[in-house]
């Protein structure tokens, strides 16, 4: 099978056009960027386009199958030609369900949460010998690519992200999947770009749900209020199985977890991270994993790349790096932190780096997502906000959004000025971001402060 993709240096297209190279498809290319890590990933695989930029040459009737990203505008001259030969052209999330839809597909959806909640539930079926093909959008360490189709594999576990499939589709990722067995993590308002009410985000969901297969199984956060009005809804339609945060004790590697009379010694930690973990079990159970047999094999997961990722770790401070972004993630994240080490002074850094948090209107959700710091910083880039075409924001307007009490300012310099002026002796420092504070060296920092102890 011929196989062409418009746009194949994004984050889930590069990945795909892998798996679907080493199953034996004959791929090509295009794009008018790729970057690292793509670039190397896609040398690597000998799928990587000559020359960068779009190609009619490209297009023909022996193609099977074309691959839309979204990275790709609708007058693309690569998407006109396949349009005018009549190709078939799948979004990456049509041409998933196409290759599982023979499968038990789980997927896993949520404003936050979903790539934890997949991590866990890979981790647990790779520790137990469970085949099983997969879709995740983020990298997970041990993982040189993050999606895997076979055709012997029963199950087809996929995070379902809710923004748009592509540029000429613009239905959510995730309504597409059509779940035999799905999860909502959490719900809290995000890409104010393509929803632009609280309402019509929440719908979204909602249209997940109808998708999930006749007798189908929803599993749901009950700790989430929104999750489990949304839920109850359905509870006559499909197998409704809630979960919520268990039973636990803070401990010096992270958490001591007991569920139905046993104790689990466990590398994670926090309130949210644990919600998480009931929610994959839940899902594992559909997997043929009992709860004792997925509890046992998490004592070895330590969590998702960039999701609380530790950098440092001495004796008197401690880094971490985490992808939160949103209000909800810095919320449930600074809290986290500060609850492991009620002792030491938390450090909090991020980054405003999406659409919808440098949009004025959007900045009243952040009240209150860094009162669990004790020192918090909020940095965004006017430059970026031009390049977004956004109004300009000032500084008082980040401040007053966040609720007071945070320090904001425009240069990755001014981060790192705020963070070397502390004290940082028996300090947590968190570096929260989906970008890297436009140039800084996580562990490059980490080693800087690392010597002053």
């Amino acid at each position: 099978m011929k196989v062409h993709f418009i746009a194949i240096g994004g984050s889930a297209m590069h990945n795909l056009a892998i798996a679907l190279s080493r199953k034996g498809y004959r791929v090509t290319g295009s794009d008018d960027e790729i970057f690292e890590p793509s670039r190397s990933r896609l040398e690597k695989e000998g799928v990587l386009p000559e020359n960068i930029g779009w190609d009619e040459s490209k297009i023909s009737i022996e193609l099977d199958a074309v691959i839309l990203g979204m990275h790709a505008r609708p007058d693309n001259p690569e998407l006109l030609k396949a349009k005018d030969l009549g190709l078939k052209i799948f979004s990456y999330p049509e041409f998933l369900f196409d290759q599982s839809k023979d499968k038990k597909r789980i997927v896993i959806g949520g404003s936050h949460g979903k790539t934890s909640t997949t991590a866990m539930l890979l981790h647990a079926v790779n520790e137990l010998g469970v085949d099983t093909d997969y879709m995740v959008g983020a990298q997970l360490d041990g993982y040189d690519c993050m999606v895997k189709l076979s055709e012997s594999a029963p199950y087809m576990i996929i995070e379902g992200d809710e923004y748009l499939s592509s540029p000429i589709d613009r239905r959510p990722k995730f309504h597409l999947y059509k779940p035999d067995v799905a999860i909502i993590t959490g719900i809290a308002w995000d890409h104010i770009n393509v929803f632009p009410t609280y309402e019509n985000y929440v719908d979204q969901f909602r249209k997940f749900i109808e998708v999930i297969e006749s007798d189908g199984t929803l599993v749901y956060n009950t700790a989430d209020k929104e999750v489990d009005k949304l839920a109850k809804e359905f509870q006559a339609r499909l197998n409704c199985i809630p979960y919520q945060t268990p039973v636990f004790e803070v401990t010096g590697i992270g958490t001591r977890l007991s569920y139905d009379g046993e104790t689990y010694d466990l590398n994670i930690f926090g309130e949210h991270n644990m919600q998480n973990l009931m929610g994959a079990m839940q899902l594992a159970k559909h997997m043929g994993i009992n709860h004792h047999e997925f509890l046992s094999s998490m004592k070895g997961f330590t969590g998702a790349g960039k999701r609380l990722q530790k950098v440092i770790d001495i004796e008197n401070f401690v880094m971490y790096k985490d992808f939160a972004h949103s209000p909800s993630k810095l919320k449930a994240t600074t809290k986290a932190v500060k609850s492991q080490y009620k002792n030491r002074t938390v450090v909090a850094c991020m980054e405003l780096h999406t659409f919808s948090s440098l949009k004025k209107e959007f900045l009243p959700q952040y009240d209150g997502a860094m009162k669990y710091a004790d020192h918090a910083l909020v940095y965004f880039s006017p430059e970026v906000v031009a390049h977004k075409k956004l109004e300009k924001l000032e500084k008082s307007e980040v401040e007053n959004g966040f609720g007071g009490d945070v320090t904001v300012v425009n240069t990755t310099e001014e981060v790192l000025d705020f963070i070397h002026a502390l004290d940082l002796k028996n300090t947590v420092l968190l570096m929260m971001s989906s970008g890297n504070f436009d140039g800084i060296d996580y562990d490059q920092l980490g080693q800087k402060i690392k010597v002053q102890f």
